[in-house]
């Protein structure tokens, strides 16, 4: 079997399947690969961004067990001018509900952006509300929970308004817009998410 690896930069609004439900878009509206490929985890459908899409089970498996532990860089747009205290609170670890109990998030990087990151526009742009900011903050997590970047900056008082996934590890759609693929060999894969090839 031929092992396959893309890079996809997921629109927003569009579901992490190639299976649609109901009127919603997914991944075969915009992508045409090889029927055994699936994505590696999943971006919310109110999220964009990053995904890798495989057939490499093993590499599946090693990117979503919590003991092997990957960058996640995320670039989240927030509802009021974020405070030093907010990110304080990020970075040591916020609490929030996975699966209906309560979860402490692992420490993590978090910083304010000092000017808006470049990214492609969204369709449809947030709404934009006059007289309150909507500032751009950095996170780099290593680990996944549902929702979790949205229930992190929500929890310090400022809602998400726009979540994009930029990279894992060194795996970034850096120079890609959304619905973009850029398909890599195994070992520039392996190489660029720091794990040995078996």
């Amino acid at each position: 079997m031929s092992l396959n690896y893309y890079v996809i930069y997921k629109p927003y609004e569009v579901l992490s399947r190639f299976t649609p439900e109901g009127n919603k878009s997914c991944l075969a509206d915009y992508f045409k690969v090889p029927r055994d490929v699936y994505p590696v985890g999943r971006l919310d459908y109110d999220s964009e961004g990053l995904l890798l899409l495989t057939n490499d089970k093993s590499l599946n498996n090693r990117l979503l067990l919590p003991q092997y532990a990957h960058e996640r860089e995320y670039w989240v747009q927030v509802d009021g001018a974020v405070t030093d205290t907010a990110v304080h609170q990020l970075q040591e670890g916020v609490d929030i509900t996975v699966d209906g109990k309560l979860y402490h998030t692992k420490p993590c990087f978090a910083e304010i952006f000092s000017d808006e990151p470049f990214l492609p526009p969204r369709n449809p742009p947030i709404r934009f509300r006059k007289n309150i900011p909507a500032p751009w903050l950095r996170l780099i997590l290593q680990e996944g929970k549902n929702r979790q970047v949205r229930k992190m900056t929500a929890a310090t008082g400022f809602p998400t308004l726009r979540l994009v996934r930029y990279r894992m590890e060194e795996v970034t759609i850096e120079g890609m817009q959304p619905g973009d693929m850029v398909q890599l060999s195994r070992n520039t894969v392996y190489k660029k998410l720091r794990l040995q090839v078996s």
